[in-house]
């Protein structure tokens, strides 16, 4: 003749209880004490979706479920009194039925209900949360209130990209993120009316009337008014110059998304990115970045996707993900630039100065623009010996030994059109690399007017082919001819232009007299240097 309710289920959590008012999904099987069964709703495939305590349900019915849980389950009693009484339900429950139903409650909401927010992770650093407009990307699970996965982004492998409080999400969703943190975890839980209402998505996936709980990780934020962001991590004492648009820059970098996942790093390549700024040569954004830079300097640059790329991305990077570049500038220099020369020490007695033909003996110390060691002469113990003007170093330290005194030091520095250009020397330069050269010149021997490989001390024989051809056969060989110039320059009467091989320039000198190119010079192909001038000059 009383209510009887066993609970046969409670779960151990229950975080909120069934009152009178709330609105309710339940699944039900109906029977009579003999076990007969008259009704189920899972026979029909939904819950049974009523307002508790309103006079929707038997009497027996609206109170058997106030207390419940979610997930609890309940086998209920009802009496004749508190169900269909002596009149019964014509064809179902006949006059003074005795019921019996096993309740499962599945939902539970009250129209006053609000969006519930549950954060259970928060990054220490928060320096943005969302606000309406701003575009977010997350990760989430959807789950009813019972724990039933009914959709998750995780099992597609791709965020939800979505922009927030402009109508683009259901609206407790649109409330639930704003003020999230990139790395944010938070539970949202979300009453029907501020979800998909009495209808449910349409999809069968979501049924009228049901509570949603949403898991998400906010893995990204932007504005579609962000510009880049700038953080200065090291900016070194001494700037001389800094980057500006048609520079070309050579960097480090490590690129990662905004919630830390790293997508790419020059660091890993052990190469760095070798581009010109402001030119389109990259990203907008890192194009923006870049400029204003110092050699040695590092920053973080953070890039909206509008300016990096956009809602398409590309490999790893997601659409609409915006880029955190971690950048550290090795070097960059000017297309326009020239050698740079600051003289550290100059003899007071500074009266012979370093010209193109000259021969050099020099200590140097080779560096990049950031300083890296790539070279000394100090370490190998002896100098580097050149023609100046003869091409056997960069073009640029040719032009920076230019005009320089014996124990005058000097900082050279070649922009790479000047040195090794954009391929460097494999394993010891990289391409495209501003070199540094500490220089400290030791020893001049004054060289050889430029196009002469050998000139006379004095006054020159005017039997001078015969006095090379020493058995006066009328020809010249090559033996002949190294024998008699090495005997002059051993006697003072001639010099040779310093730095090269003896033999070399001998050959070179015979060849050119040897105008047939038969191995032998005759009196008549044998001419001076003033003399093919001259005749030159005639024919001209």
């Amino acid at each position: 003749t009383e209510l009887g309710i066993e609970r046969r289920f409670v779960p151990e959590s229950c975080p909120r209880a069934v009152r009178p008012g709330d609105f309710v999904r339940y699944h039900y099987l109906g029977s009579f004490p003999d076990g007969t069964r008259f009704d189920s709703s899972y026979d029909r495939g939904s819950t049974f979706n009523v307002f508790v305590g309103r006079g929707q349900l038997i009497a027996g019915m609206d109170q058997a479920l106030v207390g419940m849980c979610v997930n609890e389950r309940r086998f209920v009693k009802i009496p004749p009194k508190l169900a269909y009484g002596s009149e019964g339900v014509a064809g179902v429950i006949p006059p003074n039925a005795v019921l019996h139903f096993d309740v499962l409650l599945i939902d539970l909401w009250n129209s006053e209900d609000e969006v519930q927010v549950q954060t259970y992770f928060k990054p220490e650093k928060c320096p943005r949360t969302v606000q309406v407009s701003d575009f977010v990307r997350y990760h989430y699970n959807g789950t009813f209130l019972d724990g039933t996965l009914f959709d998750s982004s995780h099992n597609r492998m791709r965020t939800y990209d979505t922009y927030v409080g402009i109508g683009w999400l259901i609206p407790g969703m649109d409330q639930g993120l704003l003020g999230m943190c990139v790395g944010e975890k938070r539970i949202i839980t979300i009453p029907p009316f501020l979800a998909y209402g009495e209808d449910g998505d349409g999809k069968k996936e979501i049924p009228g009337q049901a509570s949603l709980v949403f898991d998400v990780v906010l893995l990204d934020l932007h504005n579609p008014k962000d510009g880049i962001t700038i953080e200065n991590q090291v900016v070194p004492e001494s700037c001389e110059r800094r980057s500006q648009a048609g520079d070309f820059i050579r960097y480090h970098y490590n690129g990662t998304l905004l919630d830390g996942t790293l997508f790419d790093s020059s660091y890993s390549r052990n190469r760095t990115y070798d581009t010109y700024v402001g030119k389109g040569y990259v990203i907008a954004g890192m194009d923006e970045g870049l400029l204003g830079v110092c050699t040695g300097e590092k920053r973080r640059i953070i890039i909206p996707p509008h300016l990096g790329y956009g809602e398409e991305g590309r490999g790893k990077i997601p659409g609409s993900a915006v880029l955190v570049f971690d950048i550290h500038v090795v070097d960059f220099h000017n297309p326009s630039d020239s050698v740079a020369i600051t003289v550290h020490y100059k003899p007071s007695n500074c009266t012979v100065l370093s010209k193109k033909g000259d021969y050099l003996k020099y200590h140097y110390n080779a560096s990049l623009l950031d300083g890296t060691l790539l070279d000394s002469t100090h370490s190998l113990g002896k100098t580097y010996n050149i023609v100046l003007g003869s091409g056997q170093v960069v073009l640029g330290m040719d032009m920076g030994l230019q005009d320089m005194c014996v124990g005058e030091r000097r900082t050279v520095v070649i922009p790479p059109h000047l040195g090794y250009g954009e391929h460097g020397v494999e394993g010891e330069v990289p391409g495209s690399a501003v070199l540094v050269f500490d220089i400290e010149l030791l020893e001049l021997v004054s060289g050889l007017p430029e196009g002469y490989m050998f000139v006379w001390n004095g006054e020159v024989s005017p039997n001078l082919f015969e006095e090379i051809d020493q058995n006066h056969d009328g020809e010249v060989l090559l033996e002949e001819f190294s024998e008699y110039i090495q005997t002059q320059v051993d006697t003072g009467k001639g010099k040779l232009a310093p730095g090269f091989d003896f033999e070399k320039i001998v050959k070179n000198m015979f060849t050119n007299q040897d105008r047939d190119g038969n191995g032998k010079v005759t009196a008549e192909e044998f001419k001076l240097k003033d003399q093919e001038a001259k005749e030159e000059h005639d024919e001209l």
